[in-house]
């Protein structure tokens, strides 16, 4: 059994794949050829827009970054601080909820939610 309760689990997902790598695969194993400046006559082209707002390089899987292995050998067992579970409905919603477009107020209530957080410096 690999599970204990209240465990998260992560799966060794192998080495990572760069975007690019990933996309011309897609064309190849489509049956379609890359347009670039090789090949002026392909079917697909890719453009590299950079970064859209919001956007992040690097997916973070754990707030702690602790994981340890299980009795399967590609997959990790987490343990993360949690909120305890809260009853759903109006009740139990926050007694002042931000208004639209309060960006203070929005930040403040998810610093109280999720403690772990921290805003980014890029803006």
């Amino acid at each position: 059994m690999l599970a204990e309760g209240g465990d998260l689990f992560l799966l060794e997902m192998g080495e990572p794949v760069r975007i690019i790598d990933l996309a011309r695969q897609m064309i190849q194993l489509s049956g379609l050829t890359l347009r670039d400046e090789h090949n002026p006559d392909g079917d697909i082209a890719i453009e590299c827009t950079g970064l859209h707002p919001g956007e992040k390089l690097y997916e973070e899987l754990l707030i702690e970054a602790d994981s340890e292995p299980t009795t399967h050998p590609l997959i990790y067992r987490a343990r993360e601080a949690a909120l305890p579970p809260k009853p759903c409905g109006p009740s139990s919603m926050p007694s002042s909820l931000p208004c639209a477009r309060d960006e203070p107020a929005a930040l403040a209530l998810l610093v109280q939610l999720v403690p772990e957080w921290q805003r980014s410096s890029c803006r």
